[in-house]
């Protein structure tokens, strides 16, 4: 079992930034790649970024490359997403979960609660 728990969200405006963190506890953290869901109301789960266990290779959706950043430390058992120039039409609840390199949430095993961001336009 993998324990993940998300923070960082919160209220900013077009434009602006925030770091989410998700830390890991529980099977070897290292062994998974990791990844960054998001959620808004009434749509479907969608992927945002991705990022593999060895070689840190990312993964970035359409909508998010060039603002996004992925990134992991193994030694402290987390995951970063960096968003920058952030939209309105990027307020969700972010998930990160942990599985297979890949798109597919299906690949995914473990997920966070979730942390809430919203951008004011």
């Amino acid at each position: 079992q993998v324990q993940l728990v998300e923070s960082g969200g919160g209220l900013v405006q077009a434009g602006g930034s925030l770091r989410l963190s998700c830390a890991a506890s529980g099977r070897t953290f290292s062994s998974y790649a990791m990844g960054w869901f998001r959620q808004a109301p009434g749509k479907e789960r969608e992927f945002v970024a991705t990022i593999s266990w060895r070689l840190g290779r990312t993964t970035y959706a359409d909508s998010v490359k060039g603002r996004f950043t992925i990134s992991r430390d193994n030694a402290k058992n987390t995951v970063y997403v960096q968003m920058n120039s952030l939209k309105p039409e990027d307020t969700a609840v972010y998930y990160c979960a942990a599985g297979r390199y890949s798109r597919s949430y299906s690949e995914y095993d473990y997920w966070g609660q979730g942390t809430q961001v919203t951008v004011s336009s």
